[in-house]
């Protein structure tokens, strides 16, 4: 059997007035994708922080991103989706300026080409959503 890859990624939770932005891509089920919080890969040479403010912009289109604190790193395997372990390196953004309701509503254009519509949802810091994939494995360390 092959050795799995070990992948860095980052994920960002981005708190404001006592709420977490969170997402569901809405071309996709909801059993399929679930809630997700922003994140991606950390590029080659990349400090995982610039990549959480990378992702960040990437996947919500919106600017004024601040690191607050890096919450800490988790490994989750994604098999058998991927032969991979992905080593979570997850912070806490602040957004500074008006956070809409929603973007990628229908009729609209998508915020980059292959981006998938998103609904965006701001729950409650540690409410209701349950994050996809252990997303929210250190949702807990908000509030050290």
């Amino acid at each position: 059997m092959p050795k799995k890859t070990v992948v860095d990624k980052v994920l960002c939770y981005v708190v404001g007035e006592g709420r977490l932005l969170v997402f569901r891509h809405t071309d996709h089920s909801y059993e399929e994708v679930g809630i997700q919080v922003p994140g991606g890969s950390v590029r080659p040479g990349e400090d995982p922080a610039d990549a959480a403010l990378r992702e960040a912009r990437e996947e919500t289109g919106l600017t004024g991103f601040t690191v607050v604190r890096k919450l800490g790193e988790v490994e989750y395997d994604i098999s058998p989706l991927r032969f991979e372990i992905q080593r979570r390196h997850v912070f806490e953004l602040a957004l500074h300026g008006a956070t809409p309701e929603r973007w990628g509503e229908p009729g609209r254009p998508r915020r980059r080409a292959g981006a998938h519509p998103v609904r965006v949802l701001l729950d409650t810091v540690g409410g209701r959503a349950r994050l996809q994939s252990g997303q929210g494995a250190l949702l807990g360390r908000l509030f050290d």
